[in-house]
């Protein structure tokens, strides 16, 4: 699903208008990647947190030159589900 057919069907649903729905999910993707960049985790109950996880400093390997490099420490951004988001997700052929 598309952030545009996701916009369209709570627009569908809602009965409110598109472009409300459009900025709504806008200003919510920007204050998750806002709170990410400081460090703070988004936890949504029922649905998942957005985190930041910490790479420690390791060595990689160029096979193409046969060298090693130092790929420095680093954070990312990942998603970790609620469990009951889970639970749905894995007996979905089960309920239909």
């Amino acid at each position: 699903m598309t952030k545009a057919e996701l916009v369209g069907s709570i627009a569908k649903r809602t009965g409110v208008e598109r472009n409300a729905v459009l900025a709504t999910i806008e200003a919510f993707m920007e204050e998750v990647k806002n709170s990410l960049e400081k460090g703070e985790d988004v936890h949504l109950r029922g649905f998942g947190s957005f985190v930041v996880k910490h790479r420690a400093q390791k060595t990689g390997r160029i096979l193409s030159k046969n060298t090693t490099i130092i790929i420095p420490a680093h954070d990312i951004p990942a998603f970790k589900p609620a469990d009951t988001f889970v639970d749905r997700v894995k007996n979905r052929n089960k309920q239909a």
